[in-house]
């Protein structure tokens, strides 16, 4: 298949698990995850109507998303990969979404370079919702409090919540545990599944999908 034939694909299933779930159909978002590839690889992928893309690392972001977002300025780009606190300028400057935020220090560091720059990327929190030792991400049991200190001292304003859940497990109730939290901690947003799993996802409620090698193809 094509890069536009995949991305047709993976559109046409989300837009089935958004009707079968009697959702509204412009409830999901395609975050289409472009990490390791190139900017000759996204181009096809900007040309055919994506315009959300998430990326890992911020270095290898700025190495190629400066010059697509000059191309196509309606791009939003989104952060899915771990951020360190030393990268927290550069990552405030280039994201227009942070879906990472997952200790205090990183939160602070945000809030410090965002009224720094005046510019105010959306943020997520990650949720380690599988409390995976490997895996970054506030606890779940820790989320509601997190968001309140995000919001109350540091007043960022958190969007929603994210979470990758473990590896060879039915991901269906961490979904729903993730919805839950959402709940408690007063957000709106679910960004949650990928390319193995995305449809699992949005039946539980995902407003956004981070899938990249179902469109892409294999790194």
């Amino acid at each position: 298949m094509t890069l536009q034939e995949r991305l047709d694909d993976v559109l046409g299933r989300i837009a089935t698990t958004t009707r079968d779930a009697g959702r509204k159909p412009d409830s999901v978002q395609l975050v289409a995850v472009s990490k390791t590839f190139d900017a000759e690889t996204v181009r096809p992928v900007i040309a055919a109507g994506q315009r959300i893309f998430g990326e890992n690392r911020v270095q290898e972001a700025q190495g190629k998303w400066p010059e697509l977002k000059a191309e196509m300025p309606t791009i939003e780009l989104h952060l899915i990969g771990p951020l360190q606190s030393n990268k927290a300028a550069d990552a405030v400057a280039l994201f227009d979404v942070i879906e990472t935020v997952d200790r205090e220090k990183i939160a602070r560091a945000l809030a410090a370079e965002m009224t720094r720059q005046d510019r105010y990327p959306r943020l997520y929190v990650q949720v380690n919702i599988g409390l995976e030792p490997q895996k970054a991400g506030i606890a779940p049991d820790e989320t509601a409090a997190f968001v309140a200190l995000c919001r109350e001292e540091l007043g960022l304003k958190i969007e929603g919540l994210m979470c990758i859940p473990p590896a060879d497990e039915n991901p269906g109730p961490y979904f729903a545990l993730l919805a839950q939290l959402a709940t408690y901690a007063g957000v709106d947003r679910l960004s949650m599944g990928m390319s193995g799993d995305f449809e699992t996802a949005v039946a539980f409620g995902a407003s956004s999908v981070r899938v990249g090698s179902a469109i892409f193809g294999t790194r």
